[in-house]
Formats: structure tokens, sequence, C-alpha cells
């Protein structure tokens, strides 16, 4: 059994995380630690768990543990890992943005990976240390990869992604209020959001003269899940992006090309990602949905938890969504 600690694990994504460990064939969970909860129940932070586990939260960590999770606020992981020394057998997995560009991806003694295995699977399946991608990021580079293998990104693409409530954390504020999210769509941070970066990081691996990438974030009135449309000039015809894709997505265990439109129910509690293709006169339209909190977040974690031990990618991850 792979022994497996989770570092902030009262959050949305912990709880994800903690809930998909406990059931993995494959996984012991040695601690869940925090800092606030230390004694108390799991359940106490997520009611969802009373029943499954009469675990509690700890209040230290095992150093030696196989693979560590961090479920830790953007810009947290790095010092955590500076107070709280793992071995050097120890695998990382962060959810955070820390480690997720180039520049930063060497830290400590300890080099990471870019996590999405539509993109590095090989690397991964050797990887020590894996930075996790954002929810954003991966929707949108899953609907534009195959285009950017391809070099058919030279123009300028144009993004629209609504995410659900889950996606702000389980702080409270203002545009995650109950009265002011019912009802109402907003945007935010548009053109300049954090994943961006790593969006074009990816992207111009693939090709270095992507054109540039105009993303819309939106606020949606719904709690998880993530629905992006991209658009961008394109040649060819649909029958051509469709093959494109399809080879792209041969091997993929959790991406999925579908001939119907799509919507958000059918990939929500999944580690599921459907895309799908439609063309008007010479631009092609991908649409890309995830759920935010398993393939944007818990559920990649572990499917790169099961590359990198060799087990199978959907080992743990047999999800299936609610279409009602």
């Amino acid at each position: 059994m792979i022994s497996a600690g989770v570092i902030g694990g009262a959050g949305y994504t912990g709880g994800e995380l903690i809930r998909l460990l406990l059931e993995h064939p494959e996984v012991s969970l040695d601690f869940v630690y925090s800092t606030t909860r230390a004694g108390k129940p799991l359940s106490s932070a997520h009611p969802d768990l009373l029943g499954v586990t009469g675990q509690c939260f700890a209040d230290r960590v095992n150093a030696g543990v196989d693979v560590v999770f961090l479920c830790l606020g953007h810009g947290n992981s790095s010092a955590f890992l500076l107070e709280n020394p793992f071995s050097d057998t120890t695998r990382v997995i962060d959810l955070s943005n820390d480690f997720r560009l180039e520049e930063n991806a060497r830290f400590e003694g300890r080099e990471f990976v870019y996590g999405l295995p539509e993109r590095s699977r090989e690397a991964i399946k050797v990887a020590r240390n894996i930075a996790n991608p954002g929810c954003f990021a991966t929707a949108i580079q899953l609907a534009l990869l195959p285009l950017a293998q391809a070099g058919l990104l030279a123009e300028a693409v144009h993004v629209n992604a609504t995410t659900g409530s889950t996606g702000a954390g389980v702080g409270l504020s203002e545009t995650t209020h109950f009265s002011w999210r019912s009802n109402n769509l907003s945007w935010y941070k548009p053109f300049t959001h954090q994943h961006l970066g790593e969006i074009n990081q990816s992207l111009r691996g693939l090709q270095p003269n992507t054109g540039e990438l105009f993303f819309l974030p939106m606020r949606g009135n719904f709690t998880r899940g993530i629905f992006a449309t991209a658009y961008t000039p394109f040649a060819g015809s649909l029958e051509e992006a469709r093959a494109l894709y399809h080879d792209y997505y041969a091997a993929a265990a959790f991406t999925a090309l579908s001939d119907e439109p799509l919507h958000l129910k059918q990939v929500v509690n999944t580690n599921f990602a459907h895309l799908h293709l439609h063309k008007h006169g010479g631009v092609l339209l991908v649409s890309s949905v995830i759920d935010n909190l398993l393939k944007g977040a818990s559920g990649q974690a572990v499917q790169n938890m099961n590359l990198m031990f060799g087990l199978p990618e959907r080992c743990g991850l047999k999800l299936k969504g609610s279409a009602f």
C-alpha cells in the first residue's frame, strides 16, 4: 500500500482528495494535517465522510510517507516545505501554483514536473515531484493542445470560461455569498488571470509562435464545474479537426471527444474532461468541460500519483457523473 499524507485538508480540494484516497484500493491515508482542526474528526470539516471514516485531523506530519499532497493556499507550499522537510524518498504533489512555472520548478533540491497527463505523461511517470495544474488551465489546455501540437495556433485565441463557486475556495467573500452568487453572472480578472502563465508555457512548448491568448474568466451561479469555449481561425474542415483531436487523445484515460454539444452535468463528480468541436466559416470553436475540484484539482492529483507509482491511471477514479 502507498502511504499518503495530506497537508491542508479542510478546504474543498482537500476534502475531495481525502474522499478519493480513502476509497483508493492501493492507498493508506496516513495523516491529514491541520493547524486549526487537530484532533477533530475529518467529518467535522467534511460531513460527507461521516460513517466513512473515524480518522481525525493530525497536528504533526509523518515525514517518511510515500507521497504527500499539498492543498495549501497559493504561495504557502514553498514556505511549508521549508519548515517541514520530507524524506528524500517522499514524493510531493503540490496543488497550488507555487511550482507550475519553469522558473519556479526547482526548490530546495526538488524539481517539479508540470502534471498535466495529456501533455507530459512520460515525464510524470519518472517524476519525484509534481506541480498539479490549475483548474482553468486544465480545461483550456485540453481544448487547445492538439492545435498547438499541429502548429495551428499562430493566430489569436479567444477563451471564455465559467467556473462554479467552489473555485473560489471555502473562504467567504462578497462574490461567494449565496445572496450575491445566486441568479447572477459576472467576469473577473479579464485577460490577466494567474493561470495564463502555465497555459502559455505549455502551448508554446509545443508551438513557440503561438498567437496571443485572450482569456475572460466568469463566475457562474452553480457550485462546481468549468465550461470553457475557445475559438481561433482554422483553415481545415471539421472532419480534419476531429481527426486531429481523436489522434491526440487516443491514449488519454480521461479526455474524450463528443459528437454532441456538451453540458456540465456529464463531467461533474468525475475526473473526465469532455471536448466538442464546431466549425463556423473559417473559425473552429472548441468546448471543454471538467469538474474544477476533480480533473481540475484533486482527481488529477490522484491521476498523477497513479502514474508516478506505476498504477493504472483510472485506479481509484472510476467515478460516474449524475446526469439528472
